[in-house]
């Protein structure tokens, strides 16, 4: 026989005995490829819900739950949690020739301008804190202070994306859907990545910050509303009972999943998919969970609900500790909506600014940290709090008590399970300018909310564009000394 004539299959002799050979082999990897879940299996549906099963973490012994209070704005280093004594001895001042800064906005560059509250020590470790933040002072042996913060970007939507998904640009998936991907959650009733955005608006960068990106829509967070009822629409139509729900929802399931089997990969319809059964199962137990009649007095009084002004903010900290005492995984709460003075970018005046959002989030948070401890859940919860970026140390003009913004170095803190308290780590200069001892870059405040979660950031990857992509990208690195 020719080795070129054509066999009934309509090959050549030769590619007939190559495909054999490769074919074997190909059916073996494409088993193991399907074993591994990297393929999909023929007629089946990629369902967020299956993905959000609860998982194990890299390494045994991490929290379970975070709750990332966001700044919205970006408050000043110098007058929060950076105590600089310099700045009252150089007052005045121009900042020394030879650091460099980016006039941000073409704003005015005023002079080294000292703290407008004074800095007190707070429990037995001494930690220095302003007294914008009293009551978080009482829980100083609780926190972890990093002083060294710093990020790639002076303009808040930027900056905001990129404290959010460690990028300055839009697209990637931000921490929440990171932790819930490595993680899963614990309570398939409830979303496992919740946001409450600051009833005066949303961070300007918008839904960016709280998406999946690249990975499957079922990962991106999930808003609950600042004010009044925080989920819409949870009970159906009267005239409709459960039975016939369960009905309509069996017969739209099965021809999405129709659709979907011949369309293998699509996420979005996937996850919309999942989200109808949610929105089923959380009929049941999320009026429940944000229901706060069912909180004693006392407590609502902790956190300053229905008192002015922590009443809103109160309310947020008080659903998170119910969120993550019911098993979801990630909840992030926003402080400042809007922009300017709606959020803590404090252009105009520090003193008028923080004194407003700070009396609105201190009692709150303080509340919330007393909270978990006494329920036993603070070993199992981390705790962050920070904005995008801090502030200079130097007014916005002669006169102008406002100070712009600064990437260079700023202030975040953590508390909780895993965390040493009654610690600070790194330092800026002596104005508070620049992070210059052990600079913590915003990938390594993401590889460490990670480790502490048991997650190790450089092998929770997701395969995209050609590349195992990841939260912290080719950088980041675990700051073990604030870790216990």
């Amino acid at each position: 026989m020719n080795q070129h004539q054509l066999f009934p299959c309509g090959r050549t002799r030769r590619e007939f005995v190559w495909e054999m050979g490769a074919g074997f082999a190909g059916i073996a990897l494409a088993g193991l490829m399907l074993r591994d879940g990297v393929l999909p299996r023929a007629g089946a549906v990629e369902t967020p819900g299956n993905l959000l099963a609860s998982r194990e973490p890299h390494f045994p012994g991490g929290v379970r739950n975070v709750i990332f209070l966001m700044m919205n704005g970006g408050p000043s280093q110098v007058d929060t949690f950076d105590h600089k004594p310099e700045l009252e001895k150089h007052a005045g001042e121009p900042l020394p020739e030879g650091k460099k800064f980016i006039n941000s906005g073409g704003r005015k560059v005023g002079f080294l301008t000292p703290s407008f509250r004074p800095f007190r020590p707070g429990g037995q470790s001494g930690l220095m804190i302003s007294d914008f933040f009293p009551k978080v002072r009482e829980h100083a042996d609780k926190l972890a202070v990093i002083r060294s913060c710093h990020t790639d970007s002076h303009a808040h939507g930027s900056a905001l994306v990129a404290m959010n998904t460690g990028k300055t640009f839009i697209g990637r998936p931000s921490l929440g859907s990171w932790a819930v991907y490595g993680l899963g959650t614990e309570n398939q009733s409830l979303p496992g990545y919740v946001v409450m955005l600051d009833k005066r608006g949303g961070p300007i960068s918008g839904q960016p910050n709280w998406a999946s990106g690249f990975m499957p829509a079922g990962f991106q967070g999930t808003l609950f509303r600042p004010v009044g009822n925080p989920i819409l629409d949870l009970r159906g139509p009267q005239h409709i009972d459960g039975r016939a729900q369960r009905e309509q929802l069996d017969l739209l399931a099965q021809l999405n999943h129709e659709h979907l089997a011949s369309r293998p990969g699509g996420s979005e319809l996937a996850a919309r998919v999942a989200s109808y059964e949610l929105a089923y199962r959380m009929q049941s137990e999320a009026p429940e969970t944000v229901d706060l009649s069912q909180e004693t007095e006392q407590t609502l009084a902790m956190y300053g609900v229905g008192q002015k002004p922590t009443d809103e903010f109160g309310r947020n900290c008080l659903v998170a500790r119910r969120l993550v005492e019911r098993g979801v995984r990630f909840v992030q709460l926003y402080s400042g909506g809007g922009h300017l003075d709606d959020t803590w970018d404090a252009h105009v005046s520090i003193e008028k600014n923080h004194s407003q959002h700070a009396g609105e989030v201190d009692q709150p948070i303080a509340a919330l940290l007393t909270d978990l401890e006494r329920r036993g859940l603070l070993d199992s919860t981390l705790v962050v709090w920070g904005g995008e970026f801090g502030r200079m140390p130097f007014s916005e003009g002669k006169g102008e008590p406002g100070r712009n913004h600064n990437p260079y170095g700023f202030s975040m803190w953590m508390a909780g399970g895993g965390v040493k308290g009654g610690v600070s780590y790194g330092e800026t200069d002596e104005f508070g300018f620049e992070a210059v001892v052990d600079k913590a870059h915003l990938n390594d405040i993401h590889a460490t909310i990670l480790h502490l979660c048991g997650l190790n950031h450089e092998l929770l990857t997701y395969f995209h564009e050609g590349r195992e992509q990841r939260l912290t990208d080719v950088a980041g690195n675990v700051i073990k000394q604030i870790i216990a």
